[in-house]
Order: structure tokens, then C-alpha cells, then sequence
């Protein structure tokens, strides 16, 4: 039951932290720690440890290298990349849930929010925290309490079956919020789990005739138009790279 990570946790205590000790790398070597571990894996997509395996310990050795330094990991990693000055992530909240990730029938997998015009992290937060509130009462107003259910990571799964219905709800739970001008929306379609021979089936879950890539594009581009969609992850199959360059030329996000 549920998602175990001791395969995970076994690939680092046997192998991963022995081999590690061995070539007494320090914290504050980043780069060759993860370049170590990428090697020792041996395949392109990390797939012998896991990406929880790899990923787990690389972000340990970061917090410990900006420990050794007595800096923010933040500021640590702006070194490690090369960054002199900082500024302040947008924070990304899930609203609506989709996909592979819900028992509804949207297919598109998440659906969130970018208080991308807050002053500091803790209005972000308050932004976040209103607009979610303001979300559940919105869905539950127009499709009932049974629809304000949440799974994992908090977002709603109401049963719509169209994904520009959760755009819509999304703008609704942001202007009754107040906040029209400081949050925007952002989507991840984890497009990837229903790409069928060169073409996206967005009825996986209903009966859609399958869209071409140009037909998905200008989907996406009257989404950005609408409601303004501002981030879009995982647009396209990881190997659709065609569709990727057309897309990322002319979307204007």
C-alpha cells in the first residue's frame, strides 16, 4: 500500500553512501558528487537508484555543503550555479488535480496558481492560502460538497470533464479572492502519459477523437490568451521534439 521508498532507501545505505565515503569527496562538491552517482547508475534516465535515490542524497550533500559554509541554501546554490545576486522563486500552488492523479475525468494532471505579484514570500503564501479557500467554495457552491474532495498534494477533484472548466474555476476563486493582478495560472498536463502514435489522446478518460500536436498548441495558446495561463509543464511527449520548438517559438510564454 501506498508508495514505499525502500528500494530507495537500500540503493543508498549498499551502495550509493559507501562508494561516497570512499572517495571522501566534501559536502561542498556538488558537482562531482552528483557527476559520481549519475555514473554509478549507468543508465539515461536514472531508472537502476531511482530518481527519490539520487535526488535525496544530492539535495542531503546541498544542505550540508551550505551548512559547511554557514550560508542560506539558497545562497548556496546561487554559488553553485554561478548566480551573484538573488531573487525570489514564484511559488507554485495546486488547485485541481487531473490526470493519472484523480478519479475524475479531466485529463490534463494539474492545475495551479502563481501569486507571481507578491512582494515576499509570506504574502505569496497568504495569496496561495486565500485563493485555495476561495477555491472550495466555488467548487462546492457549483457542483457540491461531495466535489471539494482532495488527493495528494491538496488539490480538488471535482468531476468536470473539461480541462478549461478548471481554468475557469480557478479565475473565479482568484477574482473572488482579490487578487486578479497578482495570480495567474500554471498548468502541468503531463502530457506524456496519454501521447498515442504521434498524437495526444485528451479523451483518455472519455470518448475525444486523439489531437494532432498543432491542434494541442493552439489549445494551449487560447488558454494563455483567456484566463492568462503563464507556465505550462510538460506540454508535449519528452521526445516530441518538433512540437516542442514550434510551441516554445511562438506561445510568447
Amino acid at each position: 500500500m501506498g508508495k514505499p521508498v525502500s528500494k530507495a532507501v537500500e540503493h543508498i545505505n549498499k551502495t550509493i553512501a559507501p562508494v561516497l565515503v570512499s572517495k571522501k569527496l566534501k559536502v561542498v562538491e556538488q558537482e562531482k558528487t552528483d557527476k559520481l552517482m549519475i555514473e554509478m547508475d549507468g543508465t539515461e534516465n536514472k531508472s537502476k537508484f531511482g530518481a527519490n535515490a539520487i535526488l535525496g542524497v544530492s539535495l542531503d550533500v546541498c544542505k550540508a555543503g551550505a551548512a559547511e559554509k554557514g550560508v542560506p541554501l539558497y545562497r548556496h546554490i546561487a554559488d553553485l550555479g554561478g548566480n551573484p545576486e538573488v531573487i525570489q522563486p514564484v511559488l507554485a500552488f495546486n488547485m485541481i488535480k487531473g490526470g493519472s492523479h484523480a478519479g475524475n475525468k479531466l485529463a490534463m494532471q494539474e492545475f495551479m496558481i502563481l501569486p507571481e505579484g507578491a512582494s515576499s514570500f509570506q504574502e505569496a503564501m497568504c495569496f496561495g492560502a486565500e485563493v485555495y479557500h476561495n477555491l472550495n467554495n466555488v467548487i462546492k457552491e457549483k457542483y457540491g460538497k461531495d466535489a471539494t474532495n482532495v488527493v495528494d498534494e491538496g488539490g480538488f477533484t471535482p468531476n468536470i470533464l473539461e480541462n478549461k472548466e478548471a481554468l475557469e474555476l480557478g479565475k473565479n476563486a482568484i477574482g473572488k479572492a482579490g487578487y486578479t493582478d497578482q495570480v495567474v495560472n500554471s498548468m502541468d498536463v503531463a502530457i506524456s502519459e496519454f501521447f498515442r502514435s504521434g498524437k495526444y489522446d485528451l479523451g483518455f478518460k472519455s470518448s475525444d477523437d486523439p489531437s494532432t500536436p498543432g491542434q494541442l498548441a493552439d489549445l494551449y495558446k487560447s488558454y494563455i490568451q483567456e484566463y492568462p495561463v503563464v507556465s505550462i509543464e510538460d506540454p508535449f511527449d519528452q521526445d516530441d521534439w518538433e512540437a516542442w520548438k514550434k510551441f516554445t517559438a511562438s506561445a510568447g510564454i
